[in-house]
């Protein structure tokens, strides 16, 4: 058996991941393949370094074997644990503060969240307002009432981001729960499994009423549409869907939040050792999409249809992100399947 072979007999022994392998190297996941197919060879300093990741001696790594000698080869029943799962041991201490911390953050951020998306409504109210037999229409014009909306707008988001970067801050030192596979005691495992039975039913209650709302939303604009209502009366069934879809998602975020935290520490629904390897070639899509679309809505809003219609890009923002994510999430899975 040649070393190529060799080292993907190896490398899937321990249950890693040619990016994995590259990742303790120190090296290119292309570097790794390319010793797997045999189109080139490491260096001598990497034959050392391979040795000791494997347990091995170089000179198995070097020395071609033939089959029968190769098959007399015992397993590899007593790997360094550390370093075969690469798994981090986490104490009950860690566990609670980071629960804990999660709990008391969940609310503030999905407040900024909500913050984000009411800023267009705020728009939305100044432009019904000023509209003929406005409430203020003697006082602001259309276009007054537009430029003061989407300072607002701008100050109500800046707000929400802010909160949102503030708070997401706080948990960057507990990122290895979400990106990391762990190690917990029995009585650590226990006692996370007790507190998220104890806060399922919240969890099915905030996603219930959230989906309940978000179709409700919709509602007023419908009838409002239906029966003709006047331009007025449309724009303030708009104001009522944003503030509804805003309450909707605060329970999302709030209840998801606390939710994922246990699934977080358990590696259960999203967050299997599989997923977390899985989410590292995947995490780079939805910041992208996100920004992305937020800069294709403010060219549309300031552009062509304006902020009373152009809050219709969410929603299909939202059933797209769905599908390309998939397509992303299908691809990225083939290559974890192939190494």
């Amino acid at each position: 058996m040649v070393l190529g072979d060799k080292i993907i007999r190896l490398r899937r022994q321990n249950g890693w991941s040619q990016e994995e392998l590259a990742e303790q190297l120190g090296i290119s996941r292309q570097s790794v393949s390319k010793w797997e197919s045999g189109t080139s060879v490491p260096d001598l300093d990497k034959i050392i370094k391979l040795s000791g990741i494997f347990r091995v001696s170089t000179d198995y790594l070097l020395k071609e074997e033939s089959e029968e000698a190769e098959r007399s080869i015992p397993p590899y029943t007593e790997p360094d644990t550390a370093i075969q799962k690469a798994e981090r041991k986490v104490s009950l201490e860690e566990v609670r503060e980071y629960l804990d911390l999660t709990s008391g953050l969940a609310g503030k951020i999905a407040i900024g969240v909500a913050l984000c998306i009411l800023g267009p409504a705020v728009l939305l109210v100044l432009l019904s307002l000023s509209l003929p037999n406005g409430a203020v229409s003697a006082i602001f014009s259309e276009e007054a009432a537009t430029s003061l909306g989407v300072v607002l707008l701008l100050l109500l988001c800046a707000a929400g981001v802010a909160i949102l970067i503030t708070n997401g801050m706080k948990t960057g030192k507990y990122e290895f729960f979400e990106k990391e596979e762990l190690s917990l005691e029995p009585e650590t495992k226990e006692m996370i499994e007790q507190q998220k039975a104890e806060f399922e039913p919240t969890f099915r209650k905030c996603i219930t009423c959230g989906v309940t709302i978000c179709i409700l939303s919709v509602v007023p604009l419908l009838l409002a549409g239906g029966f003709g209502a006047s331009d007025q009366v449309c724009l303030l069934c708009t104001v009522l869907l944003l503030l509804l879809i805003a309450a909707a998602v605060y329970l999302f975020v709030w209840s998801g939040m606390i939710h994922g935290s246990y699934e977080k520490a358990l590696q259960v629904g999203d967050y299997t050792p599989e997923n977390k390897r899985l989410s590292k070639k995947t995490a780079w899509f939805s910041g992208t999409y996100w920004c992305v679309m937020v800069a294709i809505y403010l060219f549309i809003s300031f552009t062509y249809v304006g902020w009373q219609r152009s809050w219709i890009l969410w929603p299909v923002a939202g059933v797209l992100f769905a599908a390309l994510y998939q397509i992303v999430k299908n691809h990225a899975q083939k290559e974890l399947e192939k190494s």
